[in-house]
């Protein structure tokens, strides 16, 4: 059994995490600390949510705080890049309290907010910065940041920069690093410019996986409905309406299609918000923070504005819309059975949408079990017989899914309604949601 001291952590540090709630290192904690504090560069393979911001954020502490020098102005000595806001955000707020009472300092620099007042916070250096890549390239334009001494280099969530098209910028930000320097690249998945990504960034580096590229986490219970487009908003509601006080993040396409979705459910008296590019970094912060609070039980999003967003109490994650990749897919199921919970995973299929779970099952090696409707797909490629079952690699089939503590899944019938009549939803204040340490 691993602790945080055989990972080679120091005592001082060990005791910092206990103190903070972490007491035994997760599979991809206990695979990358050890090789990361030798000095190699890591590649990662690993969803949000298995503790990868400790994975690479340990080390970069660890490292840093056996350093007597302090950063000199405009300076930076560990560079941690990701995709969203949002994620910048959280990866700091899991690393601030492990640098209480050192001397070590931790900035964020992002889009949406004052470039004025990150070029002050960074005059001063930096021991860690965690910044988007755009608002990065902005501040290096402007002379408010040099990179030159950054030792230390964090990519997460990479194949997501990589779809949101930040590889010009990464090509911009990488002549101005340091070197030496340690690199560790974290990626849920592997699609192939991810190898390029990776040869070009990582010298010789250890590879640490916690589960097959494209493999949706273990207890992440799955089903589709099969129905046509005008269906939806009903099954939606009827779905919903099985349990009010559970925190489901809801998936759509477009930011006019995530807006319209989250007005009409709270028109009918669904707990409701939503998070897209059209809205405020303020507006997502509050929305974010009420879901995560339970005071907001439902939450639609679009695939960039929820990249990145760890929140443990997530029961469901509906897929209203395919994505237009199956790697996103991976990515939104990934919210839900998190931090060894399980969870459900539901998504609806039109029939202008079969293309798409073709290609999900196809890369996710698997037929998605029927909740409802008939599939279109060819026999080997969907399965007609109704009911959510949890993906399985076993000889013996997969596994029926779990029994939610709530008392029922969001994918059979209710009990005593009609069916495919979706129940009224009443109005109440939901209760507060109990975050896990």
């Amino acid at each position: 059994m691993f602790d945080f001291t055989t990972l080679g952590l120091t005592p001082e540090l060990s005791r910092v995490l206990t103190d903070a709630g972490f007491t035994d290192p997760t599979p991809i904690q206990a695979q990358a600390i050890p090789l990361a504090l030798q000095g190699h560069d890591i590649l990662g393979l690993a969803q949000t949510g298995t503790g990868k911001t400790l994975a690479f954020g340990l080390p970069l502490i660890a490292s840093l705080t056996d350093e007597d020098r302090k950063p000199q102005p405009k300076t930076v000595k560990a560079l941690v890049l990701a995709p969203t806001r949002e994620l910048v955000n959280q990866i700091a707020d899991s690393l601030r309290p492990l640098v209480l009472g050192t001397r070590l300092r931790i900035a964020t620099v992002v889009g949406g907010q004052s470039i004025g007042r990150q070029i002050q916070l960074l005059a001063r250096g930096t021991d860690i910065l965690v910044a988007t890549p755009g608002r990065l390239i902005d501040l290096m334009e402007r002379g408010a940041v040099d990179l030159s001494t950054v030792r230390q280099l964090v990519l997460d969530e990479a194949d997501q920069m990589l779809d949101m098209g930040f590889i010009h910028a990464l090509r911009k930000i990488a002549p101005r690093l340091g070197k030496p320097r340690r690199t560790m690249l974290f990626s849920a998945t592997m699609p192939k410019q991810m190898e390029e990504l990776s040869a070009a960034y990582l010298t010789n580096p250890k590879k640490v996986q916690v589960s097959p590229p494209g493999k949706a986490a273990d207890k992440v219970t799955q089903s589709v409905h099969f129905l046509e487009k005008g269906a939806k908003p009903g099954k939606l509601r009827e779905i919903l309406s099985r349990d009010l006080s559970a925190l489901t993040l809801v998936f759509a396409r477009t930011k006019h299609g995530a807006e319209k979705l989250m007005k009409g459910l709270v028109a009918d008296g669904y707990n409701a918000a939503s998070i897209h590019g059209n809205k405020s970094q303020g507006q997502r912060d509050r929305a974010i923070k009420a879901f995560r609070d339970g005071q907001v039980t439902v939450l639609v999003a679009t695939d960039v504005a929820a990249r990145g967003i760890d929140i443990p109490g997530v029961a469901y994650v509906i897929n209203y819309e395919l994505p237009d990749t199956p790697d996103n897919y991976v990515h939104r199921i990934g919210r839900t059975a998190r931090a060894g919970r399980e969870g459900e995973a539901i998504a609806f299929c039109a029939p202008d949408e079969a293309d798409q779970l073709r290609q999900i099952q196809k890369v996710m090696k698997m037929d998605i079990p029927v909740a409802s409707g008939k599939s279109p797909l060819p026999s080997g490629r969907g399965d007609d017989r109704a009911g959510p079952r949890k993906a399985s690699n076993s000889p013996h089939g997969p596994k029926r899914g779990p029994k939610p503590a709530h008392g029922g899944s969001r994918s059979h019938e209710a009990a005593g309604g009609e069916a495919g009549k979706p129940a009224k939803p009443r109005r109440f204040r939901a209760r507060r949601n109990t975050r896990a340490a």
